[in-house]
């Protein structure tokens, strides 16, 4: 993993990114690299979508009345396990 450093970053801004990195329960250097992920690669790709938001938008538009489900089996009979001689 590479490093990055900051230099004349105004108080304010750091002020306010730890405010954010608290709001969402983590360090401020977790906050600086989410917030790098979503700007360069983009909402969906930098993985913060949760996981039934992304469920939601694979399914968006399926039409789930329309599907024909198949008919329950009975299960099979387990093997039997005893030994024999």
């Amino acid at each position: 993993m590479a490093s990055l450093t900051i230099r004349n970053l105004d108080e304010k801004i750091k002020a306010m990114l730890r405010l954010e990195a608290a709001r969402h329960g983590h360090s401020m250097e977790e906050e600086v690299r989410r917030i790098l992920q979503r700007s360069v690669m983009g909402e969906e790709l930098a993985g913060s979508a949760s996981l039934a938001e992304r469920i939601n938008r694979r399914f968006t538009g399926l039409q789930a009345d329309t599907i024909v489900l198949p008919s329950r089996q009975l299960p099979r009979t387990p093997p039997s396990l005893d030994a024999e001689a």
